[in-house]
């Protein structure tokens, strides 16, 4: 199954009032969820959430001049997944944002990798980047806040 369909797929789930979507194609199945009010409970057997002792020893990026709290003007960006987070497309490779960077709607930011699928996460919001909030290469777990970004 091509990774654009299942972008695609993704974009049209969110912006319709579709809570579910399964689709199966040459033996792939891919099933495509998003949460709605009241809570939603995921299982997946072959997948380890990330402890919270390990997201409470990362050392989040941080602009030194921007303030700790959030503010009415700062937008988190959230992972719409479980799985690794990667900020640059390869290991040799750049990061995609850095700290002070000014981004648009639709820059990717990071990669969040799950079951070997790499899933571009863009921003949805104009402004900086103020903080990075995850390591390089940690597990996230769905709507964990990733990145900080100061808007206008």
């Amino acid at each position: 199954m091509d990774l654009n369909l299942i972008k695609r797929l993704v974009k049209i789930v969110n912006s319709s009032d579709i809570t579910d979507l399964e689709v199966q194609e040459d033996g792939l199945k891919v099933k495509i969820s998003k949460k709605i009010r009241g809570t939603q409970i995921v299982t997946h057997s072959h997948l380890q959430p990330a402890p919270v002792q390990e997201a409470a020893k990362a050392q989040p990026e941080t602009l030194p001049a921007e303030i700790e709290s959030k503010t009415e003007n700062q937008h988190e960006i959230k992972s719409p997944i479980v799985g690794t987070f990667y900020r640059a497309p390869a290991p040799d490779a750049d990061p995609y944002v850095q700290i002070g960077d000014i981004v648009s709607p639709g820059t990717v930011l990071c990669i969040v990798e799950a079951m070997k699928l790499m899933n571009e996460i863009e921003s949805d919001v104009s402004g900086k980047i103020i903080k990075i909030l995850v390591e390089n290469g940690k597990p996230v777990e769905y709507s964990q806040p990733l990145f900080l970004i100061q808007t206008a």
